[in-house]
């Protein structure tokens, strides 16, 4: 019985490098689709987390706006641009909110702070942070209530010379066996209240116009998502 002979194509150089171009292109084809579908769901998982953190430093009672799309980058006089996140009864400022990053005892710790149109805290809450389980942690609302401490206090509650941890002469408690991570936390908080005193005009500038920023800083478009 005979057998059919294998096409002399087939055995060409020309044509196997083809074919391995083509499952290599097929290949890759399947790699950037799968990226993409990955780099969205991520994206997705960012912005429900951001606005999962945005409702407890900006209290949902006080505004009636989106808060990702009444964003704008605030440029400071450093050349370091800050997201920042405004709630708006109609077009009056009744808060804002903006991220915030210091070095604690484990790394960086990510923070939001939220305040009202006084300069007054609504609420901080720690976003991202490698400080040591158990010790440093307590930082994590998650954890401890310890953060909930700041809320309603500003720059002149306590005075500015207080704002440090007891073991440093002021008003806050640190953590047994941790003062590194607490001390971090409270010098972020309390430049986040000077940023407040520095820029308030700006950040309480009417919804509609914002033309005249304060000196030394300038708004940047909304970008439409999180920063």
């Amino acid at each position: 019985m005979s057998t059919l002979a294998e096409p002399s194509y087939r055995k060409r150089a020309s044509y196997q490098a083809g074919l391995l171009g083509l499952f290599a292109l097929t290949a890759a084809s399947l790699l950037v689709v799968g990226n993409m579908a990955t780099k969205e769901a991520i994206e997705q998982r960012r912005t429900e987390d951001l606005l999962a953190s945005l409702d407890q430093v900006l209290p949902p009672a006080i505004h009636d706006n989106d808060l990702l799309s009444n964003s704008f980058g605030l440029s400071r006089a450093s050349g370091e641009t800050i997201r920042i996140y405004r709630a708006l009864e109609g077009q009056e400022v009744t808060g804002v909110a903006y991220p915030l990053s210091t070095q604690g005892y484990g790394g960086t710790i990510d923070l939001i702070l939220g305040l009202n149109a006084n300069g007054e805290i609504l609420g901080a809450r720690v976003l991202a942070h490698a400080e040591t389980p158990g010790l440093g942690d307590k930082i994590d609302v998650r954890r401890n209530d310890w953060i909930r401490g700041f809320d309603g206090l500003s720059l002149g509650n306590p005075a500015a010379e207080r704002w440090a941890v007891k073991k440093d002469g002021g008003d806050f408690d640190q953590f047994s066996g941790a003062t590194i991570t607490p001390r971090a936390v409270v010098g972020a908080i309390k430049e986040g209240l000077e940023i407040f005193l520095e820029y308030r005009d700006t950040l309480l500038a009417s919804a509609v116009i914002q033309e005249s920023p304060t000196e030394g800083a300038s708004v940047q478009p909304d970008s439409g998502g999180p920063q």
